[in-house]
């Protein structure tokens, strides 16, 4: 198989979820500029809309429903997994990219804030792993999942930082190591399960660190933040054939910044 096989994605089948902006984004127009058949959901029924239509002018073969994946009462993994069959019959790449934050001190933080990141940003992420994964994958006896996790999942916050994230950093510490468990579990199913791990950029997400841009371009070997084409690389390694002989890893997208 030539280097362009290893990376060709023609014909199949990619889920992601929180499609509609920032690096889920990036990573849906990556993919689909491989040959993959792109499925995306956002809560804004409009913004999906927009982007599917957007991504079709791409030559991108594409669909998406809008569903709030943290409202685990309405079955949106259900509702959203149906969808995707219904429109292309299979999944074959699942990228769990929705995720939320929510900044207070560890002795102020709420308990209603943790739950709410606790449950999209894992609980979620372990949901759609199951049924992709019970539905199509393990049948088939392959596929790839992607978790987007993040490098402060590998390390915490100093005092004098002015970021306070300990349930997000939290809940994506816990993101890196349901990819091992997974890994380890589904590599018998020839599921490769990894993690990519952005540092900043400038997303939705990360609004309220602009205030701090300049540091953390300091603290970072590359000197830089990311950009709009910085995920687009490590997303396609991890969905095609090119990495079927990686899988639980968690690979940091950062300039440098989490090994300095």
């Amino acid at each position: 198989m030539s280097v362009k096989q290893l990376f060709d994605l023609t014909g199949k089948v990619a889920l992601i979820t929180g499609g509609t902006k920032g690096l889920g984004l990036q990573m849906a127009e990556a993919l689909g500029e491989q040959g993959a058949k792109v499925f995306i959901s956002a809560r804004n029924a409009a913004e999906v809309e927009q982007v599917v239509a957007d991504l079709a002018t791409q030559g991108i073969e594409a669909g998406g429903i809008a569903c709030d994946m943290g409202d685990l009462q309405s079955n949106p993994i259900g509702t959203l997994v149906d969808a995707v069959e219904a429109k292309f019959g299979t999944v074959d790449i699942l990228i769990n990219n929705a995720g939320t934050t929510w900044g207070q001190r560890a002795e102020e933080h709420s308990y209603e804030g943790w739950q709410k990141v606790m449950t999209l940003n894992v609980d979620v992420c372990f949901l759609m792993a199951q049924e992709v994964a019970r539905r199509f994958m393990i049948p088939r006896q392959s596929g790839k999942i992607i978790n987007i996790a993040s490098i402060a999942g590998l390390k915490g916050n100093r005092a004098n930082s002015g970021i306070f994230t300990v349930a997000y950093n939290t809940s994506k510490a816990a993101a890196i190591n349901l990819t091992r468990a997974l890994a380890g579990e589904w590599g018998a199913y020839n599921i490769n399960v990894n993690a990519i791990c952005p540092g900043y950029f400038p997303t939705k997400l990360a609004k309220g660190l602009e205030k701090v841009t300049e540091l953390i371009k300091q603290g970072t070997p590359l000197g830089r933040i990311g950009g709009d084409e910085d995920i687009k690389g490590t997303a396609v390694y991890l969905a095609s054939e090119a990495s079927r002989h990686v899988t639980g890893q968690a690979i940091a997208v950062d300039g440098g910044n989490s090994v300095v």
